[in-house]
């Protein structure tokens, strides 16, 4: 028995589940324009962590066969995972990007200085991110190994992109830039 065997199955994590796609968007748009250390530190969290996900899935296939039968009639919560599993297949799931870029994003909140004084957006973007993750267990689109494959990556994301060496690195390549023209 393994732990996905003791969480339960709900369908109103639909709504945290599909908050995702705002969430991420969101915070690309607002940081795109109001705090471009944000933005661009968000992008390379994003970028490459998608990246390796996409490498991850390509050599090494893999998916979920614990998805329950959904009757799509019980309520729109349910009639919302049914269409869901339709689209979203159980495939090439480790590690979960709702996982990884829910955590990209609020450690970009969290690290903007224009967000700092703002304990409303952090506390709830905190919350939101916690949901989603979830949300990736309860609707069993994703096993809780996928959910801990996500924080390790983000880990050794977190320690290149956000470190001083990365903010000097690109501070020397924009001194270059602007010697070259």
């Amino acid at each position: 028995v393994t732990m996905d065997d003791y969480i339960p199955f709900n369908e109103f994590f639909i709504i945290p589940y599909l908050l995702w796609f705002l969430y991420v968007g969101g915070a690309i748009l607002y940081f795109f324009f109001t705090d471009k250390k944000s933005y661009y530190r968000l992008c390379a969290f994003l970028f490459i962590g998608m990246t390796i996900s996409l490498i991850i899935c390509t050599v090494f296939p893999n998916g979920t066969a614990f998805r329950p039968a959904i009757n799509p009639e019980k309520n729109i919560f349910s009639w919302m995972v049914f269409h869901l599993y339709r689209t979203d297949t159980c495939t090439n799931v480790f590690p979960s990007i709702h996982v990884f870029n829910s955590i990209g994003v609020h450690l970009a909140v969290m690290h903007s200085e224009k967000l700092s004084g703002n304990q409303l957006i952090r506390t709830g973007s905190f919350i939101l991110m916690v949901l989603i993750c979830l949300s990736t267990v309860f609707l069993k689109q994703h096993s809780v190994l996928d959910g801990f494959g996500s924080i390790t990556m983000a880990y050794f994301l977190y320690s290149a992109i956000y470190s001083k060496a990365y903010g000097y690195s690109r501070r020397k390549a924009a001194a270059a830039r602007k010697a070259l023209s």
